[in-house]
């Protein structure tokens, strides 16, 4: 029977001994169930644990300890042929001297494959990642994104169960970027398999992924699917790394499962907000967090709680939105206006010295814990 998850990490470690010799945990007891024919991705900065997860998946790693099982099976101690999951690489690694087909068929002949059988197997993978007709090209003549594709096809071609993505996109320019992250978005919910990626690029991992695991020194901060992650993040690192967030600190006057009461000294006054970290308590330090695009500058009496009297330090216009910059009491806010307007009149926007109003609604403005 094939099991519900197509790859689970269960309390992995792994421990390495730095070139000082010291003792360092790259990843700290990390518990992962992944779902068949999903899109995965782990997201963080260098050195968070990411990709040595992904290797220990893929078996270039072995667990210190804890278990990783694939289809259900412990694998954590099993080479990396004997498991079926395949890696696309950052460098590609295509060999230069083989045309694509030959690129592509590699993994096959190495096993032994028939003839007939690679034709028709690589014809099938070149038609998925859309080179059909370039089977004889080298590397060398292909664009970034066209090779990025051939690498695809590679791993494809074997039918793994899992496929694992360790930051392919990062040697292509943004437009191109953009691009493959639809196509390989596309593909996956075409061919219906697991996809598991490796990112430290915010934006692609909410475009493109069914669920993230957000991770920091070797820890998962926060698992779930990208409006999850965003709109409700679990704790100031979250809510830091993904997007942008204006932070207010201060201490829990009232609290109750759907409504926290912060009072924030530098602003001398009480906040309404949800309260979202676990385990929150009266009298707690805290993190007010809210994003730059769900404040608006109101007028003074727009809402009978939540608003902040500010001036206007700074104002940058980018075309779709203006951003504004802002001080509220010697905190420093940014505030982002989409500009639905088309406009030319210069005395329609904010001036640097303007004092405005800012309003925080309740339900956009979240009580975190402060670490």
């Amino acid at each position: 029977m094939t099991s519900e998850f197509a790859v689970e990490m269960r309390d992995v470690v792994k421990r390495f001994i730095t070139p000082e010799g010291n003792d360092m945990a790259a990843v700290d007891h990390v518990t992962m169930k992944i779902k068949n024919g999903e899109f995965f991705s782990m997201l963080g900065s260098s050195g968070c644990g990411k990709t040595t997860s992904l290797r220990m998946i893929a078996g270039f790693e072995w667990p210190t300890e804890g278990e990783v099982y694939i289809e259900g099976v412990p694998m954590g101690h099993t080479p990396p042929f004997q498991r079926k999951v395949n890696t696309v690489f950052q460098s590609y690694a295509l060999f230069q001297h083989m045309t694509v087909f030959q690129n592509i068929a590699f993994g096959l002949e190495m096993e032994g494959a028939q003839e007939d059988e690679i034709k028709k197997r690589v014809g099938r993978a070149l038609e998925m990642v859309q080179l059909n007709g370039m089977e004889r090209r080298r590397p060398k003549q292909l664009s970034g994104g066209q090779q990025q594709r051939v690498a695809v096809a590679r791993a494809l071609v074997k039918t793994p169960d899992v496929l694992l993505l360790d930051e392919p996109l990062g040697a292509l320019d943004l437009k191109l970027r953009k691009e493959m992250q639809l196509e390989l978005k596309a593909l996956q919910q075409q061919l219906g398999i697991t996809f598991i990626y490796v990112t430290h690029d915010q934006e692609e991992a909410l475009t493109m992924s069914d669920r993230i695991a957000v991770m920091s020194k070797g820890k998962v901060q926060q698992m779930g699917t990208p409006v999850e992650v965003y709109e409700r993040p679990a704790n100031k690192f979250v809510a830091d790394f993904i997007g942008e967030s204006n932070f207010l600190e201060g201490k829990i006057k009232s609290l109750s499962k759907d409504e926290a009461s912060v009072f924030v000294s530098s602003l001398n006054t009480e906040l309404t907000g949800i309260p979202i970290s676990q385990g929150l308590v009266k009298g707690e330090d805290v993190v007010v967090s809210i994003r730059p695009e769900k404040i608006r500058i109101a007028q003074k009496d727009a809402l009978k709680q939540n608003m902040i009297q500010a001036k206007v330090t700074n104002m940058v216009y980018i075309g779709a939105d203006t951003h504004v910059y802002v001080d509220a009491h010697g905190s420093k806010m940014k505030v982002l206006e989409q500009n639905h307007i088309s406009r030319l009149d210069t005395s329609s926007f904010y001036k640097t010295g303007q004092d405005v109003w800012l309003m925080l609604m309740p339900e956009n403005t979240l009580v975190l814990k402060k670490d």
